[in-house]
């Protein structure tokens, strides 16, 4: 019963939320954020009434399973914006784009943070700074899909901003495995080629291999029914299918594997939508039935952040170094991407700052580093700083972009609104 009124608090705190900050112009996705730090474990759940907000962080954590499917339904959509079609025009560039400004926020990290050392010594070691530089490069597709589904965002910068978005994810990986490789050489002396580049490159490959395999046989099954509900719930049957799959661990040939789920997922998206002559139609109602679970994502993405890293000076410090160097990179990044590649000047212009936001997978790769005694700790409250800030204004400044670049422009009846309430010229 607990569990229903948790639920049903985070909606509703969600909801009312994203009502009182549309006249401020914010996204949705930055008052569910609100919401969730509102009801979480520093606020409302310090009054101890279970269900009536969330208590702890161990007890946010126990809605994990919502967030996992609500991050697979995610991949799933963003992977539909992989058409062949479209990929025609824009795939060279979003891909050439989308690793290079990942390295770059990377070397920008890494540079900045090495300067750092130089002057803080131990208290900001070189296997610190090369994995910061590491997660650095990772950004968050779930903030980003929503402000261009909220504001129907359509364009030349939303149609590359997303397979981007996508493509950095592979691209972060492949740096972090490396990265974290040698940190762990740094913090323990143990160096391994296997651990560095033939695990992240073999997960990868068995990511898209799994992702393909279940595309493939969602389309097959699709071709099975003809009742739009039945087809709906296939499609929820497979997602939830997918990622149950893709959380599996295993080990093969003496190493510890495993599967992405973002890009699992992705992977399934591109399949079906490539595959499947009415995967539009099927997209259309998905997104419709998983809306309140990504209302619900969020808000429990608000309850997980951690308020007390403010508690730490170092933390701060090296937390706006770190930010202040990672938006730099990616900006810089996706500017010089996007001349290269002779893009228009509104895409050079605004891209970069649309890639700022950063959540789920940076959160993931810092949980990894506690493995390393040293650094593990200091490393994941510099993220889960970092998370903070770039979660609350990533989606504002996101929606920004898109306004400038016209990918967003004002609704039609928004405009008749405004026309009536305008005082008549005399």
């Amino acid at each position: 019963m607990t569990t229903l009124f948790a639920v049903s608090l985070a909606l509703a705190a969600g909801l009312f939320a994203s009502r009182i900050t549309k006249p401020l112009g914010l996204p949705s996705v930055t008052a569910y954020l609100v919401a969730g730090i509102a009801i979480g474990p520093y606020l409302l759940g310090r009054l101890g009434v279970t269900g009536l907000g969330f208590v702890s962080a161990s007890d946010v954590k126990s809605y994990e399973i919502i967030c996992d499917v609500a991050l697979g339904f995610i991949a799933f959509a963003i992977g539909n914006e992989f058409r062949l079609s479209q990929l025609k025009e824009i795939g060279k560039k979003a891909a050439f784009i989308g690793v290079w400004q990942a390295v770059i926020a990377a070397v920008c990290v890494d540079a900045a943070l090495l300067g750092l050392h130089i002057f803080l010594g131990d208290k900001l070691p070189v296997s610190m700074a090369i994995v910061l530089g590491a997660i650095a490069a990772a950004t968050a597709p779930a903030a980003t899909l929503m402000v261009v589904r909220q504001y129907k965002a359509k364009g030349k910068l939303t149609d590359l901003l997303l397979p981007i978005v996508a493509i950095d994810d592979a691209v972060g990986l492949i740096i972090f495995s490396v990265s974290f490789g040698a940190a762990s050489a740094l913090e323990n002396g143990e160096f391994s080629i296997l651990n560095i580049i033939v695990e992240p490159l073999f997960e990868i490959a068995l990511s898209l291999a799994l992702g393909a395999l279940m595309g493939t046989l969602f389309t097959l099954a699709e071709k099975l029914f003809s009742s739009n509900s039945k087809r709906l719930s296939l499609s929820v049957m497979i997602v939830l299918l997918t990622v149950a799959i893709s959380k599996m661990k295993f080990t093969l040939f003496g190493m510890n594997l495993g599967f992405s789920p973002l890009l699992t997922l992705m992977m399934l998206g591109t399949m079906f939508c490539n595959l499947c002559d009415f995967s539009p139609e099927i997209m259309e109602k998905t997104d419709r039935w998983t809306q309140p679970l990504l209302v619900l994502f969020f808000v429990l993405s608000g309850a997980e952040l951690e308020l007390n890293v403010f508690r730490d000076p170092a933390v701060v410090g090296i937390g706006i170094a770190y930010i202040i160097a990672r938006s730099a990179g990616k900006y810089l990044g996706a500017f010089t991407g996007s001349a290269i590649t002779k893009c228009e000047k509104k895409i050079r212009t605004h891209l970069g700052i649309t890639l700022l936001p950063q959540a789920g997978v940076a959160l993931g790769m810092a949980s990894t580093v506690t493995q390393l005694e040293g650094i593990g700790l200091i490393v994941r409250n510099i993220i889960l700083f970092s998370v903070l800030i770039y979660e609350l204004i990533g989606p504002t400044l996101t929606k920004m972009s898109l306004t400038a670049s016209g990918d967003i422009t004002e609704k039609p009846k928004e405009k008749d609104r405004v026309n009536r309430q305008a005082p008549a010229k005399l």
